[in-house]
């Protein structure tokens, strides 16, 4: 259910670095601290990514927020983690892993804090720009961190552990974002979501500079930062339109900033090519699109996160404002998804490697069909109840935990081995903005079709309407998905360098 974190561990970037300059892995106590360290960081950043969906009729009420803002409340923290996850790593790579984790550490406390602090909308839109951008510094870390704390032979262990906190976190963000926003601890209401990151990282950081090894490459290849920011201008400019239609309209600013926005990713996929025909390291090679899979699973990357972000802001709304269920209430209702996806992820990982293909097109289709219930229960306008809903629900859980969990490495297995952990790096890219674009796309569709249904204030009718539309938009999505992953290679890749 998460947008982050869904990178396979041996897809991330150190595929194509030169060897480690590193010290022998740790064993022990030590090394399971260590592994405590970065898997609570990583925690933190999932529940991150889904806590805020159940929080925000909360933000809207208690700021006075705007649809388009609460849209980029979210849309921004996945867009700047997307934007930062390649730089990041590669920061890592050539300063220390170890201490680019500890930087991103202690900016994602910080932005956490100044997120509950934020006194407007756009104070929050901001700081949860920033803290996606902490958030793109700390989480390629955590791979690197594991590969110099274990020994071979325990790294399973260790990423399977991972992947434990990737099904946790999926579960506990919507339920922990309801419970503290019904809980209103010390009257900080919907803020509590953001101060509760602040002790943790204390812990972390308490813990992790005591037992953290640390690890870099001996690659001294320079950043490509000019690459970087024209990628997140260009996406950035596509989607401020999109997201402020409701606001502005489709006047001639809209389009001029559209325009701007293409020519600049233009201009982008030109700098990246001249960069890398000099023997430099762009964020994104263009030649990797020569490769019919990758360019395909880039495609299909798009489809199926952009779904999925988009979705469960609309459900949240639509069970909070239209059925006037309370956040907790609302986040037990999102429960069987996750719980559907954890009892399914186990067993897509496990037969990837010899129907990868299969379980991605069973996965896409179903969540496609659990978007199909789902309209058939709410489109009679009235209030359904715990276990119609669940049951929708549960099924979609189901397709996701087939398919998410090994997207990339399905996608990677038509790759050099060389070449994986740079395309790795840029599918974990694609994924974040393609989250960005259905949130911007499909949030602006729900809530243009609330207020556009009614001229008095929207009531449960009008929620319900927008929701359906925007299943039946899905479902779609997920059709399509299902089609594009049939030219995708049949079995998952095990691109492990180490």
């Amino acid at each position: 259910m998460t947008l982050v974190g869904m990178t396979a561990p041996q897809t991330s970037r150190e595929g194509t670095r030169a060897p480690d300059a590193a010290p022998a892995p740790i064993s022990g106590a030590g090394a399971n601290l260590a592994l405590l360290v970065v898997l609570f960081s990583s925690f933190m950043d999932l529940v991150d990514a889904t806590i805020v969906t159940v929080a925000a009729p909360a933000i809207a009420r208690d700021m006075g927020a705007g649809d388009a803002q609460i849209q980029w409340t979210i849309a921004a923290y996945t867009l700047a983690l997307g934007a930062g996850l390649i730089t990041g790593g590669r920061l890592g790579d050539q300063f220390g892993r170890k201490r680019l984790f500890m930087i991103g550490l202690v900016g994602f406390m910080v932005t956490s804090a100044l997120c509950a602090l934020a006194v407007t909308p756009g104070m929050l839109i901001g700081m949860r720009a920033a803290q996606g951008l902490t958030a793109g510094i700390m989480v390629p870390q955590v791979f690197g961190v594991i590969r110099a704390s274990f020994a071979p032979a325990e790294r399973a262990k260790a990423f399977g552990a991972y992947g434990a906190v990737q099904g946790l976190a999926s579960v506990a963000g919507p339920l922990l974002g309801g419970l503290l926003v019904e809980a209103d601890l010390f009257d900080l209401g919907w803020r509590t979501i953001f101060w509760i990151n602040v002790p943790i990282s204390i812990l972390a950081l308490v813990v992790g500079a005591r037992v953290l090894p640390e690890s870099r490459s001996a690659s001294t290849a320079r950043l490509d930062l000019v690459g970087a920011l024209l990628a997140a201008s260009g996406i950035l400019l596509l989607l401020l339109p999109i997201i402020q239609t409701e606001t502005w309209g489709w006047t001639p600013t809209s389009y001029a900033l559209l325009a701007a926005g293409i020519i600049l990713l233009t201009i982008f996929l030109a700098y990246e090519r001249r960069l890398a025909s000099c023997g430099g390291e762009p964020v994104f090679d263009p030649a990797l699109l020569r490769n019919r899979a990758f360019a395909i699973g880039l495609s299909a990357s798009v489809l199926f996160f952009g779904g999925i972000g988009s979705f469960f802001l609309t459900l949240s709304v639509y069970l909070q404002l239209g059925t006037g269920r309370t956040a907790w209430e609302t986040g037990l209702v999102i429960l069987p998804y996750a719980l559907g996806s954890i009892i399914t992820s186990g067993l897509g990982i496990a037969l990837a490697a010899k129907a990868g293909r299969a379980l991605l097109i069973t996965g896409s289709l179903t969540i496609a069909a659990s978007q199909l219930v789902l309209l058939a229960v709410i489109r009679h306008g009235s209030d359904p109840g715990f276990w119609l809903l669940a049951l929708g629900l549960f099924i979609g859980g189901l397709g996701l935990g087939l398919a998410a969990p090994i997207l990339v490495n399905v996608v990677l297995a038509g790759i050099p081995g060389r070449n994986a952990g740079a395309a790795g790096g840029v599918l974990s890219t694609v994924n974040q903005i393609g989250g960005s674009i259905g949130i911007a796309v499909l949030g602006t569709i729900f809530f243009t079709a609330v207020t556009g249904s009614t001229t008095d204030a929207p009531g449960p009718a009008d929620y319900g309407h927008a929701l359906s539309i925007v299943l039946v938009v899905t479902a779609v999505l997920y059709l399509v998905a299902g089609l594009v992953m049939l030219a995708l290679p049949k079995a998952a890749a095990e691109h492990v360098d180490q």
